[in-house]
């Protein structure tokens, strides 16, 4: 019979020693995994102040996202450590990296050994509900077949009418005097409206709401369309900042964001209404054919969800709306600093004679090609992101006293990767690689190395649209002004929310065609 010391140690060795066999079990697979592969240790490790919460390591990046250096910070890492390195994020293990070949097995060969960042998705979550942008697995698959139909060529080619009546409006708030207008504020008021058009088959208006004085500054009318658009914008800042925070974000609680929140969800739930309304209607078929494409029309044809319909609108207006805005801005900002540049495009143009392109030509012009690549490489729209291993796995490179060795990637690690680093190595790029430079592109033949719209199977959907409707926009702009000159003088300072651009605006002066 046992006794009652042996009752009572018993029950707590069977647990210790079955982890104990666990995780000797688990200590040889993984070396006979790391043999196997030819995996060395990684060629550097961040030295820590704290090697157990790493919050030295934490405070620097958030510090660096305080004096709005964020990614030149994380330009320095890369040139103080190496293009791969290890380090640490409070517990969690990370590997940054701007090697072309491991970003690769991450998003593409090894895409089954990866999930998004589980500290990026809490922080999204809130906002962009379970989305293409926050989900993986069959849900991702399922929010991607819904949403690839809608950004099929036709869509993009009958989009263009709806550009010019935006374009036109736009061109209102612009002053043709040569006095200061901030382009990029204009710029994100026309890819709202031009966005909310395509998604509800009702703009937002925003342009109505702004009128001219000293700086475009917004009016009171149809105050519920702009406060969805400030309450977006309000929203998606504090992702970013939870995003950084990482795991400390369980601790961050900003009941200004919940309510912008709120208020976003309740403007576009009234437009899911209508689109499920619609739905039950006996009119809807009938009038179907000759109907303007709506995307939440279309989109409510596959799913009665109300809380999948609002996720995957606001999935696609960052997509779309974030992406052309950003993009536009920050080539503008180029633009006004190298007028020459500006001189050789409007040549391009000159070919339409001020006709509106089309489709095909917009597509075909090679200049304005090489203008949007290189506006894409020194400021990508998204400069960076995470994925977290689910699995044991391997990167190509990085381990080694080289660096040229494969290295082990624990499960949990995150993969960190710089887009915007990468785009300024000059083994890739070519000399000067913190210069504009457009003729770069002449010739240059990159895969992995230009990562505008991430890769893979994740590839941005909406990426052919956003260049469209950037391309329509800067032919349409160059065509009615000749000439354009910066007036700020400061340099180009990053404002980081879901995506980056200029945090003092595209302040500039243009005169008109005709003047």
């Amino acid at each position: 019979m046992l006794t009652y010391l042996e009752l009572t140690v018993i029950p707590l060795l069977l647990p210790l020693s079955y982890g104990i066999f666990a995780g000797v079990q688990l200590y040889l697979s993984r070396r006979s995994f790391i043999k196997a592969h030819g995996c060395k240790e990684p060629r550097c490790r961040v030295p820590l102040k704290d090697p157990f919460l790493a919050v030295d390591f934490v405070w620097k990046t958030l510090r660096n996202a305080k004096k709005d250096r964020y990614l030149e910070g994380t330009q320095e890492r890369f040139n103080q450590y190496g293009t791969t390195f290890a380090a640490k994020h409070m517990h969690y293990p990370t590997i940054h990296t701007i090697e072309p070949s491991n970003i690769k097995q991450v998003l593409a060969t090894g895409f089954q050994d990866f999930k998004l960042s589980s500290f990026r998705v809490d922080a999204m979550v809130p906002l962009f509900g379970r989305g293409i942008f926050t989900t993986d697995g069959r849900r991702w698959s399922h929010s991607r077949a819904l949403l690839r139909p809608s950004f099929a060529r036709h869509n993009m080619e009958n989009h263009l009418p709806f550009m010019e009546s935006h374009f036109e409006q736009m061109m209102k708030a612009i002053p043709t005097d040569g006095s200061t207008v901030d382009l990029q504020r204009l710029f994100f008021a026309f890819t709202m409206d031009t966005a909310t058009e395509f998604l509800f088959g009702h703009s937002v208006h925003t342009l109505h709401q702004m009128q001219l004085s000293n700086n475009i500054i917004p009016s009171a009318s149809d105050t519920s369309d702009a406060e969805f658009v400030d309450s977006y914008t309000h929203s998606c800042i504090n992702i970013v900042h939870d995003i950084r925070l990482g795991a400390l974000s369980k601790l961050h609680y900003n009941p200004e964001a919940k309510k912008a929140q709120q208020r976003t969800f309740a403007y576009i739930d009234r437009f899911v209404d209508e689109a499920l309304a619609l739905r039950k209607s006996t009119k809807s078929s009938e009038s179907e054919e000759n109907s303007q494409y709506i995307f939440l029309n279309e989109l409510a044809k596959e799913t009665e969800d109300r809380e999948e319909l609002r996720d995957q609108i606001l999935n696609v207006l960052l997509a779309g709306r974030d992406t052309t805005a950003s993009l536009l801005s920050n080539m503008f900002w180029e633009f006004a600093r190298h007028p020459e540049i500006y001189v050789k495009l409007r040549e391009e143009v000159a070919a339409f004679g001020g006709r509106e392109p089309t489709y095909e030509e917009l597509k075909n012009m090679k200049y304005l090609k090489y203008c949007l690549n290189e506006s894409l490489r020194l400021r990508p729209v998204v400069p960076a992101n995470t994925r977290e291993a689910i699995r044991d796995t391997i990167l190509p490179l990085g381990g080694g006293e080289d660096g040229q060795s494969p290295m082990f990637v624990k499960k949990g690690t995150h993969v960190y990767y710089s887009v915007y680093a990468m785009h300024r190595r000059e083994e890739f790029f070519g000399e000067k690689t913190e210069e504009y430079r457009p003729e770069r592109w002449e010739g240059l033949k990159l895969g992995w190395e230009f990562l505008p719209f991430n890769g893979g199977p994740r590839i941005c959907l909406g990426q052919q649209f956003a260049l469209t409707e950037a391309s329509y926009l800067t032919v349409r702009m160059v065509q009615e002004f000749p000439h354009i000159e910066a007036q700020d003088p400061r340099p180009w300072t990053e404002l980081y929310t879901m995506v980056v651009y200029s945090k003092y605006g595209t302040l500039v002066s243009l005169r008109p065609t005709s003047s």
